[in-house]
C-alpha cells in the first residue's frame, strides 16, 4: 500500500505490507473473528489438544474453530447459512460449499477440548488497578455465582447427561446446564467457567474454579456458598472472602469488636461477623427490608469498617448483571442447538 508524503520540495514514497488470511480465512465475517482469535491461536489450541487433521482437507480444523464461533453468533441460521456468512466476502474464489454433514463431521472431529482451551486463554480480569470499581483497597473484587437457565434440546443424550429439573407440576420442559463462573465484579469479565449437571450442586462446580483464586482477590459470595468446608478451601488459596450466611446460623463468639461485629470461626477459618439491616425504599414510597449476616476474613475493623463492607457486598449483584447479558442479550433466551453433550460443550 503506497503512500506519498510531500515535505517541502521533496516527495517520499512509503510502502508497507499488510498480511491478511487467504482462502477460507480471508477478510470478511471470518476476518472479523480473526481480530479476536488470531490464526496462530486457533492453530495452537487445535494442535495442543490433538484435534488437527492427519491429511489435507477441504475443511481444516482451524476453519472448524471459526465455524463454531460463527455458529454461536448466528443462532437462528442453519449450517449452510453460517458458512455463507463466513465466506460472504470471498466471492469469485471458487470456494466449494461443504454439505451440512461435512460441517457436522468437522465439529465432531474437533470435539470440545480446543474450545475449552480457547476460552481459558481469552478469559481473565480486564480491569487495571486504577479502573473504577475494580479494587477494594489492595484487593481485586471477584464473585462466584451460578446460573441454571441455559436451556438445551431435550434429546435422549442430553437428558442422560443433564437430567431434568423438578418443577411444581412435574419436570421442566427443557434440560438445563448448571453454569458456574468466577467474575470480576468491576468489569463483569469472566475469569473462569465450569458447567455440567445441575444435580451436582453449585459448590461442586465452584470448587473447580478455586485454582483461579490468589492472594490479590477478595471473593464475594451469596449464602449458597457458606458451607464451612468450601470457605476453608477458598481461604487456602490465600484469597480473602466476604460471604452472606443465613441469619439464623449461630456462630461462636470469640471476641466483640468496637463496631458491633465479632470474631468467630467457620470451617476452621478465623472470620469477622457483621450483622446489618437492609431497607429498600421504592419510588412510590413503599419499603421493605431484611437482615444480612456477612462473614469475612478481613478481620481488621479499622482498616475495613463494617459500613464499607456492607456497601461492598452489593457489588456481588454485578455478577447477576453479567448473567443477564449472557442470557438475554447474547443468548436471547434461545435454546442451544446441539443434540449431544460434546456439541453443547463446544457451544458453552
Amino acid at each position: 500500500m503506497p503512500v506519498q508524503c510531500a515535505i517541502g520540495s521533496a516527495v517520499t514514497a512509503i510502502t508497507w505490507t499488510i498480511t491478511v488470511a487467504a482462502g477460507v480465512l480471508a477478510p470478511g465475517h471470518l476476518g472479523e473473528l480473526t481480530r479476536i482469535v488470531p490464526l496462530e491461536l486457533a492453530d495452537a489450541v487445535v494442535a495442543e489438544n490433538g484435534a488437527g487433521e492427519r491429511r489435507r482437507r477441504l475443511l481444516p480444523s482451524r476453519v472448524g474453530i471459526y465455524f463454531v464461533l460463527a455458529m454461536c453468533l448466528f443462532p437462528g441460521t442453519g449450517y449452510l447459512g453460517v458458512w455463507a456468512k463466513l465466506t460472504a466476502a470471498l466471492g469469485g474464489l471458487g470456494l466449494a460449499v461443504p454439505s451440512p454433514r461435512a460441517l457436522r463431521d468437522l465439529r465432531r472431529r474437533l470435539g470440545p477440548a480446543p474450545f475449552r482451551a480457547l476460552f481459558e486463554v481469552l478469559a481473565g480480569p480486564l480491569g487495571g488497578p486504577r479502573t473504577p470499581g475494580v479494587m477494594f483497597g489492595r484487593y481485586r473484587t471477584v464473585a462466584f455465582d451460578g446460573c441454571k437457565s441455559v436451556k438445551v434440546p431435550g434429546t435422549p443424550r442430553n437428558r442422560g447427561w443433564l437430567g431434568k429439573l423438578n418443577a411444581a407440576l412435574g419436570v421442566t420442559g427443557y434440560p438445563v446446564i448448571q453454569l458456574m463462573t468466577l467474575c470480576e465484579t468491576g468489569t463483569r469479565a469472566l475469569i473462569g467457567a465450569a458447567f455440567g449437571s445441575p444435580a451436582d450442586g453449585e459448590i461442586t462446580w465452584a470448587r473447580k474454579l478455586c485454582h483461579l483464586l490468589d492472594e490479590s482477590m477478595l471473593v464475594l459470595m451469596d449464602r449458597g456458598f457458606d458451607a464451612g468446608k468450601f470457605l476453608a478451601e477458598v481461604a487456602a488459596t490465600r484469597a480473602q472472602f466476604l460471604v452472606r450466611v443465613k441469619c439464623g446460623r449461630r456462630l461462636p463468639v470469640l471476641a466483640h469488636l468496637p463496631d458491633g461485629s465479632f470474631l468467630s470461626l467457620i470451617g476452621g477459618v478465623k472470620v469477622r461477623v457483621i450483622t446489618a439491616s437492609v431497607t429498600v425504599t421504592c419510588h412510590d414510597g413503599t419499603s421493605y427490608g431484611d437482615s444480612y449476616q456477612l462473614v469475612t476474613t478481613l478481620a481488621d475493623h479499622r482498616a475495613y469498617p463494617a459500613p464499607a463492607l456492607i456497601t461492598l457486598y452489593h457489588e456481588r449483584w454485578e455478577h447477576e448483571i453479567a448473567y443477564l447479558a449472557l442470557r438475554h442479550t447474547l443468548l436471547g433466551g434461545r435454546v442451544l442447538r446441539s443434540g449431544d453433550p460434546a456439541g453443547l460443550q463446544q457451544e458453552m
